[in-house]
Formats: C-alpha cells, sequence, structure tokens
C-alpha cells in the first residue's frame, strides 16, 4: 500500500452479507443450495472494482462467537435473531470466491468486522492515505474524517464529512454520542430511555458532546424541546446507561491484527477456482465470461458491450431506422409514457433495437420548457403504424402488454408480439424471483440499469417522463430497448433447452399476452350508484358494530387499534391470551378472534367489524374511484409472472379476492353489470383440480366417481364413513369435501381435525380410511414428493415448471411446506394451464360472435358480456372450448350461468 494516490477500499462483508441476504429475491440453483447472498454480496465487490480499478479491496467480515462488548454487556446484541438457515451455507462459497479473486479477507476473533475496518482506517489516516468504507452501517458514520468516506454500493450513495452533518444533523465526531443516548434496538445498546433521536440531536445540537451535556445538566431544561424540563432527572438516573451505550457503540481502533496494511494486497485471481466456484453456483454468466476469455480474464462479469444510443429528431433520422427495423429479424421495442395506468398513459416516445449495443429513442412529446424541437408525434406514430402493426416483424419487449396498451390508445394494434423477457424470466424461474428489467439485467447482465428515480426523482415532487431532458431521457429509454434485446439473447436459449417450459411459454404465455390485452381494455361495467348505497349501509352497520363493542367493553375505544383492542380483550376483561406476537404481546389476529368467539362476543363482534370495514373500504369505496372516465368502465391488470403455480393474479382493482361466500360480497358482485342488451355469462370449472388429481393419481376410485358423474364429496363420504350414497348426511358431505381438498393442499390430520371440529385422531382415521379407499392418491403423493426431492422441481401436465429450494433442506418445517407444495403445485399449476388454454380457444370463438365480450378471469371461471340474442348459441361454444382445453382421464365439466350482473350469472 506505497501509493497514496489510490485509495484502500475496507469492505464491511457482514455489512453487506445481510443486505444482500434480504435485498435479492431467494436464488437458488438446481441442486436447491442457497446462491442469492452470493451473488449479491461478489456483485457489491465487483461494482467496487470497476469504480476503483487500481485500489486494494480488503473484505473483512465477524468472526464466529462473542466479542469483547459481549464481556461489557452480557445484553449486547441479545435480541439479534439466529441467522437465516438457507444464508448460513452461502458465507463459506463467498470468502472463497473472494479469497479466489485474489482479494484479502480477514477474520478477527473477539472483536466485530467495524473494529478491525477502524484500525486499518485509523493507520491509513495517520500516513494521510484515503480510505473508502464499503457499508451499509450507520454506525461507520464515527470513522468519517478529511481521509475517511463510507460508500454504500447498494444504494450507489457516498457519505463525507458534510454528508454526514446532511443525513444526521450533527458532525462525525457526535456520532457515538448520538447512539450512546438514543441507544440502539438492533444490537440491544440500551440508551436512555425515554431519549429517542429528535430529543437527542436537540441535546448534541445545542449543548455538545456527552461530557458536556454532563457538565451542566441545568442547561438541558432551557432547551426547546417536549420533556425537556424533566430530561435532566431522565439523565442523571440513566448516566451509566448512558457510558455504558458510548463505551459499545465505540468502534475500537486499536485491534492488535495480524495483516498490516503494507501487506493488503490484491493478487491475480485464480480463474481456474473461481470457474469451479461459479460452475458450482450456476452463475451462468461469469462462467461464460471465465469461459470464453480463458485465463486470461480477470474480470467476473460478461465483457462490456459497447453502446452507441442515437437520439431520433429528424426525418431523416427516422426514415433510416425504419429501413433497420424493416430488415431485422426480431425488433426490440419500448415505449416511454406520461402514465403507469395503462387506459391514460399517452406516448412521450418509443425505443427501439435490432443490434445488441445499438438503440434509438424518438423523442415525441417532452414539453418541458425550451424543450428542443421533436418529431411530430401524429405524423411519426402514422409512419410506424405499418411496422408495429405488422405481425410478420417481430417484436421483444419487457412487459410488452402495457406498449401494446398505450398503442391502443393511439389507434395502433400491436402485432407480431414474439417474445417478452419478463415472461422469458418468469418461466425459467416462477419461485421467489423478480422480473423486473432492472433486477434482470443485474442478475443476467451484470449491468446496473439507469432506474426512472434516478431522472425523475422520488415522491411527489417526481418528474412524469415528458418533463425530463430529452439528452437524459435518451440514455435511459435507449438502454431499456438494448438491455431488453440482450435479456432475451441470454435468456430465450436457458429457455429452449427445456422442451416443457418451451412449450407452456411458446403455446400459453406469450399467445396469452394480446388476450389479456383484450379482456382489460374491456373492462367492466360497473353500478356506482349500488355500490355507494352499499357503503353507506355498511357505514351504518359499522357504527352499530361499534356501539355494540363499547356496550361489551363498558367504555369507548378505537376498534381498529390493536393495542387499544388488546387492552380491552386481555386486561380489562381479562380474556384468556391463546397466541402471542412475535414481539410477545397478546395476539388479535383473524384465527385468535375465531377461537375466542366461541366462547365471548366481543371477539365476534370486532369481527364482523373487521369484515365490513375491509369490504367498505377495499371495494365498495374504491371501485366507484377507479371507474374510467372516458370508458366508464373498470379495468383491472392481469399480471402473468406473480404467482408461483401460474395463476393469473389481478391488481387495481384486484378482482380475485371479492368475497362469494357472505351476503354483502355477492352483493358486490351485482354491481357488476351487463351493457344494455347484453346478459352477463359466467362459466365455471367444476372441481377442476380434483378432477386432475384423479388424472395424475390414476386412481380408480376417484376416475370412476368422475366418470360416472357422481358427487365426489358425497362418494368420498360414502366410502370414508363406510356408508352408502343414500345414508351420507350433509355434515359427512362437508367433512368429506373438506378431506378431498385439504389433502390435496397437503393438510394434515391435525389441520383436519381443526377444519371440520373433530379430534385429531378422528381426524386421522378419517385421513387413513381415505388412503385406503385410494391408495392411487396416496402412491402420488409420496412417488411426487421423491421425484421433487431428485430433481429439485415439479411439473404440471403442460410442462410448467415449479422450483422447490427447500424441498431437501434440513429445516423441518421448510422441508414439509415444500413437499405440500410438490402434492399441489403440479394441480394449480395445471389448473392454471387449463383456464389460459380455454382463454385462447375462447379468444378465437368470440370472433364469430359479434359484441361478445371476455371480461374477467377470475380463479377458475371466465366472465363475458354477450348480446342477449347470442347467449344460446354462445353457452355452447364456451362449454366446447373449455371442456375441450385438456385430455384428461375424467371429463371437464364447466357451469355455465347467465344474468342480468355477475352475481345472477355466477
Amino acid at each position: 500500500m506505497s501509493d497514496s494516490s489510490r485509495p484502500l477500499i475496507l469492505v464491511d462483508g457482514s455489512s453487506y452479507l445481510f443486505r444482500a441476504y434480504h435485498a435479492l429475491p431467494p436464488l437458488t440453483n438446481s441442486k436447491g443450495q442457497p446462491t442469492g447472498a452470493v451473488k449479491g454480496v461478489i456483485n457489491m465487490i465487483k461494482s467496487l472494482q470497476k469504480t476503483y480499478p487500481e485500489s486494494p479491496i480488503v473484505c473483512i467480515f465477524d468472526a464466529k462467537g462473542k466479542t469483547f462488548r459481549s464481556d461489557i454487556y452480557p445484553d449486547y446484541k441479545a435480541n439479534r435473531p439466529p441467522m437465516p438457515e438457507d444464508l448460513a451455507p452461502q458465507i463459506a462459497p463467498i470468502h472463497a470466491i473472494i479469497k479466489a479473486m485474489g482479494l484479502p479477507l480477514v477474520i478477527e476473533s473477539g472483536v466485530e468486522a467495524d473494529d478491525v475496518i477502524g484500525t486499518y482506517a485509523k493507520e491509513a489516516t495517520e500516513r494521510e492515505i484515503p480510505v473508502i468504507i464499503s457499508t451499509g452501517d450507520k454506525d461507520m458514520a464515527q470513522l468519517v474524517n478529511e481521509h475517511i468516506t463510507l460508500v454504500n454500493t447498494m444504494t450507489n450513495t457516498t457519505m463525507d464529512e458534510q454528508g454526514v452533518i446532511d443525513k444526521f444533523g450533527i458532525p462525525a465526531n457526535l456520532i457515538i454520542d448520538f447512539l450512546a443516548l438514543m441507544g440502539d434496538k438492533v444490537d440491544n445498546i440500551p440508551g436512555v430511555s425515554g431519549v429517542g433521536e429528535k430529543t437527542a440531536l436537540a441535546l448534541l445540537q445545542q449543548l455538545g458532546s456527552l461530557d458536556e451535556i454532563y457538565q451542566d445538566l441545568e442547561k438541558v431544561r432551557t432547551l426547546a424541546f417536549r420533556g425537556a424540563k424533566k430530561m435532566p432527572e431522565k439523565l442523571e438516573a440513566e448516566k451509566d446507561n448512558a457510558l455504558l451505550s458510548y463505551e459499545l457503540a465505540t468502534i475500537k481502533c486499536d485491534v492488535d491484527l495480524p495483516q498490516s496494511i503494507d501487506s493488503l494486497r490484491n493478487k491475480a485471481p485464480d480463474n481456474a477456482k473461481l470457474l469451479e466456484l461459479f460452475t458450482e453456483m450456476e452463475f451462468k454468466g461469469w462462467v461464460d465470461a471465465l469461459s470464453s476469455n480463458d485465463t486470461d480474464n480477470d474480470q467476473l462479469e460478461p465483457a462490456a458491450i459497447e453502446t452507441n444510443y442515437e437520439k431520433v429528431t429528424t426525418k431523416t433520422q427516422l426514415d433510416s431506422w425504419i429501413k433497420k427495423i424493416k430488415a431485422a429479424d426480431l425488433v426490440a421495442f419500448d415505449t416511454e409514457t406520461t402514465s403507469l395506468d395503462f387506459m391514460a398513459a399517452q406516448i412521450v416516445g418509443l425505443c427501439f433495437s435490432v443490434t445488441a449495443g445499438k438503440a434509438c429513442y424518438i423523442p415525441l412529446a417532452h414539453d418541458y420548457l425550451d424543450a428542443p424541437k421533436q418529431l411530430d408525434r401524429t405524423e411519426t406514430l402514422a409512419h410506424v403504424k405499418p411496422l408495429l402493426e405488422d405481425p410478420k416483424l417481430l417484436k421483444v419487449g419487457q412487459n410488452l402488454k402495457y406498449d401494446a396498451h398505450v398503442l391502443l390508445n393511439h389507434g395502433i394494434q400491436l402485432n407480431g408480439i414474439a417474445h417478452d423477457t419478463m415472461l422469458e424470466s418468469y418461466i425459467n424461474q416462477s419461485t421467489g424471483n423478480r422480473h423486473d428489467m432492472d433486477t434482470l439485467a443485474q442478475k443476467y447482465l451484470g449491468h446496473d440499469t439507469i432506474h426512472f428515480e434516478d431522472i425523475a426523482g422520488k415522491g411527489k415532487k417526481q418528474l412524469t417522463f415528458n418533463q425530463i431532458d430529452v439528452d437524459t431521457a435518451t440514455k435511459y429509454a435507449a438502454e431499456d430497448a438494448d438491455i431488453t434485446l440482450r435479456l432475451h439473447e441470454t435468456l430465450y436459449p436457458q429457455l429452449a433447452v427445456n422442451e416443457g417450459p418451451l412449450s407452456v411459454y411458446t403455446d400459453i404465455e406469450m399467445p396469452l399476452v394480446p388476450v389479456l390485452t383484450r379482456i382489460e381494455h374491456n373492462g367492466c361495467l360497473l353500478d356506482a350508484k349500488a355500490l355507494n348505497t352499499q357503503s353507506n349501509e355498511l357505514e351504518t352497520r359499522c357504527s352499530a358494530l361499534q356501539t355494540q363493542a363499547f356496550d361489551l367493553a363498558g367504555e369507548e375505544f378505537n376498534l381498529d387499534s390493536t393495542k387499544q383492542l388488546q387492552t380491552i380483550l386481555f386486561e380489562k376483561l381479562e380474556i384468556p391470551v391463546i397466541k402471542k406476537t412475535p414481539k410477545g404481546q397478546p395476539s388479535t389476529a383473524e384465527p385468535v378472534l375465531q377461537e375466542l368467539a366461541h366462547d365471548y362476543e366481543l371477539p365476534s363482534i370486532i369481527m364482523e367489524y373487521r369484515s365490513l370495514k375491509k369490504l367498505k373500504s377495499t371495494y365498495t369505496d374504491a371501485l366507484p374511484l377507479q371507474i374510467n372516465k372516458g370508458t366508464g368502465r373498470i379495468h383491472t391488470s392481469y399480471h402473468q409472472a406473480v404467482t408461483a403455480t401460474g395463476r393469473l393474479s389481478s391488481k387495481n382493482p384486484n378482482l380475485q379476492n371479492i368475497p362469494i361466500r357472505t351476503a354483502e360480497g355477492r352483493r358486490i358482485r351485482k354491481a357488476f353489470i351487463a351493457d344494455k342488451g347484453k346478459k352477463i355469462l359466467a362459466a365455471d370449472y367444476s372441481q377442476v383440480e380434483l378432477r386432475i388429481m384423479a388424472h395424475l393419481s390414476g386412481d380408480k376410485g376417484l376416475l370412476d366417481a368422475f366418470q360416472q358423474g357422481a358427487d365426489i364429496h358425497k362418494a368420498t363420504a360414502a366410502e370414508v364413513f363406510d356408508c352408502s350414497l343414500i345414508e351420507v348426511t350433509d355434515e359427512q358431505r362437508r367433512s368429506a369435501k373438506a378431506i378431498n381438498f385439504g389433502l390435496i393442499y397437503g393438510m394434515s390430520a391435525f389441520g383436519l381435525a381443526k377444519q371440520i371440529g373433530v379430534g385429531r385422531a378422528t381426524a386421522q382415521q378419517y385421513v387413513d380410511a381415505y388412503f385406503e379407499r385410494y391408495p392411487g392418491v396416496k402412491t402420488y403423493m409420496d412417488t411426487i414428493k421423491e421425484k421433487a426431492k431428485e430433481q429439485g422441481f415439479v411439473e404440471t401436465l403442460f410442462g410448467r415448471r415449479l422450483y422447490l429450494p427447500d424441498i431437501n433442506a434440513r429445516n423441518g418445517m421448510l422441508r414439509q411446506a415444500a413437499e405440500r407444495t410438490a402434492i399441489n403445485a403440479p394441480m394449480q399449476g395445471t389448473a392454471a394451464d387449463v383456464i389460459k388454454r380455454a382463454m385462447l380457444k375462447l379468444n378465437e370463438e368470440i370472433k364469430g360472435f359479434e359484441g361478445t365480450l371476455m371480461i374477467m378471469q377470475v380463479h377458475d371461471e371466465l366472465v363475458f358480456e354477450v348480446p342477449e340474442v347470442q347467449v344460446s348459441d354462445f353457452t355452447k361454444a364456451v362449454k366446447i372450448a373449455m371442456q375441450g382445453a385438456a385430455k384428461l382421464d375424467v371429463p371437464l365439466i364447466v357451469d355455465v350461468g347467465v344474468g342480468d350482473n355477475w352475481d345472477e350469472a355466477h
């Protein structure tokens, strides 16, 4: 470390270990080995290497065991939870990779990583060597001086001396005093009780250090903050705590370290070892980079691609790009708009890329003061419309459904939708991953994209894209198109090697994009007056329930306050506590109130109150506000890349969770109405997951029951309770229904006992009887669990994969949850595939029924708005299409209902 012009980089490895673990999705390799934290930490180090290519980088981690602070204060860090089970096995690979990268790794027992960093930083300061401490730990701010700066690579922020003042309101030399007064719950540093952040700042800003405060406590009374007059007594009473906290919070800067600062040199990377480690972790991008450049490669990420992003503002430039686009086999396409609301969004600009590293942005509607001249939006859109509507010109995008909507707002029908990188990522790995562009670019390309907040700001003052400087917008927007193309070139080959997932992608998910676009654009007609009336009635009912609750409690209290409810139930009324929260407070969660309601009236009142309040806030109040002024309808957004099993989710508004089992919930469905001259037609698969179970298990008893058209729950009851079909009671049928659905969701005898209200031994007898009558089901469940353990995933009938990283976990609870998922996911996922295939079929059928609209998909149900004269014929078409969406060993049955509103039809 002889060249003092290059800063010494000290990496707080322990800080980034936990931050990477919580910040990134829980990645695993094909063997189920967790890899997310490894990826995150090494990415952070890569980022430092790029930023400081000539600097020595030293990685410091905490050692196992207690430190000297535990000797001073045994309760130090006593409240910290144990390390997550899937994080611990990632530490050794991180250390091994760091060593193979040629970077010094320092782990010193008896002290914390902070103390090692502090010691090296102090020595460097004394020698006037600049120091960069890479950390996310606020305590490190105490080390900042003219030579020492903090860098947080996860938030891309730096903190020098002025930065400390800007962030904390005090200089670096008062940070320890700040921590001593305020304490630290995470580290269990006591501080002074009653002193929070504002009080601590007021004391330090106006009186100085802790020593200066204690030199004249009477001065505290004169300060202008709440409680100042009584604060001297608190400070005096807790002086020992304050001084102890000061000692605990102080980073030790005189640790006797075996490695001197001069020995902290970076060596050449061991590429052979890195290749071995990256291969084991299955970090494909890094493996490819090392393999392609052989042992000469000392970079950890794919080779950087030179970029050329063009701002298109002339007709000549536009014509040139149109020629490139027409000649391309595949074009990456993106829109920049005024809003995330796809029904309201207007185009600000267009982005295209046909070659990796090269892209263009066509600004069309930037309207800030002094904005440069741009091409006319109407003329330009007319010019590119034939390209966008050409089905033979194949397009790739990131969440292209949104762009298709925006183009519809301008009268353009997007055709040739060939690929979507969001869906490529989702089909590759649906479990525990995020599929946004920023995450994918970092994960697969090792590239940090420009984030929208970086150019537009945050919060209320955030700019819309039309307000962004055109040059800045060009870099951001063209990068979107470029990265989309490069992601496709990376993701699609990975997808293509597995026939099942590839088939799901090409035959189900991609063709569904334009279908969902049309459903969303169709929207649903809503009776706002009916919902407003219901809202008022719910408000009246909630007020009445509140009065009843006050009477039972003997006083008024806030029914929405968990704390006040705890006081009333468990202190005043002395109702027994049956469960506590993780923080040790009596629980008032729904299952607890349900159990208490058997013996006490107030919990029952609270549950009804909560239920009605939720209906009011989530639906009857919210839905009318979401009616689009232009169309008079609500337009939900269906998400293909959210659920692990392949089912669609719905947002703004969420139509999947409108209750159907309560009168008030069904009343909300009444507000979904048909337009004049039309009817609502709802088509629902009957017991589709049980039918899929019969098919997958091949159990003769189940197959026979479904093939004979029997009431499956009644048939199961007859088998389990050993009686004839005629003798089955309603209660026995309900129990059999719970068994049928419970077992395919992996429910235990204990769970079944609670659900149907019998003893655990009785429930076990029912389970045993079920498996005795349907042995094929038990065989299937055992087989699928073993198969999942061997290959790490399960598949649907059509090849959709669900990876199960915890299927071989040592932790019993994690492993059992994965086993339950292994049983259920093939059924849920196949049901999702079936209804999606039905949607594709019906999208074609609808073309022969003018005026008929597909308007909703909810669970196993499709909802249509149909001209009255077409209802009979369309009912037949719906049944044929839905029942023919899959070939099973049992018939798929579809129930169709028709009415003036959704409730009547369902």
